[in-house]
């Protein structure tokens, strides 16, 4: 491939400052066969955004409603935005979208404002209808609109407050950021943890969220306490933990970024708030939901491509997960998988309106410390995921798998993971953990963790500027196999017959026969299926066309 320009200094799209990648052009890959990729990623890719183009989902509808001010929550904590689309879709279905039904409502006098509405709507007191006379569908259409777009703007306020931020402080001036997952499980004990973590070398702060909140089909409200393994995801949390960056980005002189998770059931709304509070990267794959928490891969589609609408509005980076498929399936034999997934993520990404420098596809070491040649195949697997995508802030992620409770074996793999990443490039590195698989961290393991990273980026940071596999050794031709394997993978997909019986959407029959992290999920099962609508023939949403808009 032809080399690539500015090798390490920060690059931008539009005003979102994103970490350039160091991609000198170590492989030979047939240029030929890369553009292939792209084409059958292309085709296989477009019946499925045909599909999510032409549903709704409960969370949509939901996001938008939040994107118009919709908030709080009644006294058992279900929020008023799941009972005000409840109730319409008792009433007039969701094909027809929620807003045209709420927005006559509120001009027939039905509710004084929507959140009276909403809660007069939980007790069976208004009467929802889709307007036949085009002059009262067109005013509620652009009442709507107009309700809409303070959201919106608000996400734009937020977006801007981040480039003025990072041009008053600064950023990182190392590559690769170095990523620290946060989470307590209270929102008031993870808030001084991260900022202790920045203080400590951290560029990137992730709380992750409490156990099971990806099959929660609501976002609970308030500021949160009793998170397990992890820290609800919500928009007052958001905001607490933003605030805490922010001092302390202020006392350290450089902008630290905070990281959530908009996947599971209510992807669409939590993207929304992630914009409306200025989180600057979210977890948001296109078929992790479907795969590992068997959520039904229409709904997953529907909902990321309007997640990723609103990322790309926000200058939001997304983080996918395709390091999760290493954990399933064996990391030698499924690698072609992995760049399969990467291909379809960025197409999907970019269908969205996410520019590259926006998607940190994910990659992972985790093949198996016993395999022969097992560190130069990870430079091989880690130096094609660089070079396919040179402009996007890949984000490289530490042993899980093979990690044992051996915490000196860990510690040594983890070091092997951080010289793989100085070595080919890498834009974000998740810390590896010497304790996974034993406990919990606590302080002094993520201590010892910077370490390791500092270490290696100190003594070996700029080796990408030395290392080059010879054209026909090992780590160029295991690459091209990868790659190979990869195209033959996606021309497989897309000549297998049986495609068509799974709503003529070759991916769906993919997914189902299990070609992806050995998980089979057929497009007429998973949770929340009943949650999805195609749409009506008048459908209408606010927050899509003005987001689609704004492209």
């Amino acid at each position: 491939m032809a080399a690539r320009k500015n090798p390490v200094e920060l690059g931008t799209s539009g005003t979102t400052a994103t970490p350039r990648p160091v991609p000198p052009p170590r492989l030979e890959l047939d240029a030929s066969t890369v553009r292939k990729a792209r084409k059958l990623a292309a085709r296989l890719g477009r019946p499925v955004v045909d599909l999510a183009s032409s549903h709704t989902t409960v969370s949509v509808e939901r996001a938008t409603l939040r994107l118009a001010g919709l908030a709080g929550a009644d006294h058992e904590r279900v929020p008023w935005v799941n009972h005000l689309v409840d109730a319409v879709r008792d009433q007039v279905g969701l094909g027809h979208g929620v807003t045209t039904p709420v927005w006559d409502a509120l001009r027939r006098d039905e509710a004084p404002d929507l959140l009276t509405l909403a809660q007069k709507a939980s007790a069976g007191a208004v009467r929802f209808r889709i307007p036949e006379k085009k002059g009262e569908r067109t005013g509620a259409r652009r009442a709507a609109t107009a309700a809409v777009r303070p959201g919106l703007a608000r996400i734009d306020r937020q977006r801007a407050a981040r480039d003025r931020l990072i041009g008053r402080l600064g950023d990182p001036d190392h590559r690769p950021w170095i990523y620290l997952i946060v989470a307590t499980g209270d929102i008031y004990e993870d808030m001084p943890q991260a900022q202790a973590a920045a203080r400590a070398g951290a560029d990137v702060i992730a709380v992750i969220r409490s156990t099971g909140q990806s099959l929660l089909d609501y976002v609970p409200e308030g500021a949160t306490r009793e998170g397990f393994a992890g820290t609800y995801a919500t928009q007052e949390n958001f905001r607490l933990m933003r605030g805490a960056l922010d001092e302390v980005s202020k006392e350290l002189g450089r902008y630290v970024r905070l990281t959530n998770y908009a996947s599971g059931l209510c992807m669409p709304e939590i993207a929304a708030l992630a914009g409306l509070e200025r989180l600057d990267m979210m977890l948001n794959d296109s078929m992790y939901g479907i795969l590992f928490r068997d959520i039904n891969p229409i709904r997953t589609f529907v909902d990321q491509r309007f997640s990723r609408q609103v990322h790309a509005r926000a200058g939001i980076i997304i983080n996918t997960g395709e390091d999760n498929y290493l954990t399933t399936a064996d990391a030698v034999e499924a690698a072609h998988t992995v760049t399969v997934s990467q291909l379809m993520n960025e197409y999907f990404a970019q269908e969205a309106g996410l520019p590259e420098e926006l998607m940190g596809l994910g990659h992972a070491f985790e093949i198996n410390p016993e395999v022969p040649e097992s560190l130069r195949m990870e430079l091989a697997h880690a130096l094609l995921a660089r070079q396919l995508f040179p402009d996007a802030p890949l984000k490289w992620m530490p042993p899980t798998k093979h990690m044992t409770g051996d915490i000196f074996m860990g510690y040594l793999l983890d070091g092997f993971f951080n010289l793989v990443g100085a070595m080919t490039g890498q834009s974000i590195l998740l810390v590896g953990m010497m304790t996974e698989a034993v406990v919990t961290p606590w302080l002094s393991d993520r201590d010892l963790a910077l370490q390791n990273v500092r270490y290696v980026q100190r003594a070996a940071g700029g080796l990408t500027e030395d290392f080059r596999p010879p054209p026909d050794g090992f780590i160029q031709t295991r690459a091209r196999q990868v790659l190979g394997e990869a195209v033959d993978l996606l021309e497989k997909i897309l000549d297998d017959p049986a495609g068509d019986t799974a709503r003529g959407v070759p991916l769906l029959q993919a997914i189902a026969d299990g070609t992806f992290g050995h998980m089979k999920r057929p497009a007429d099962q998973g949770k929340g299926l009943d949650g999805v609508a195609a749409h009506a023939e008048d459908y209408h949403n606010p927050a899509v066309e003005l987001l689609e808009e704004g492209r």
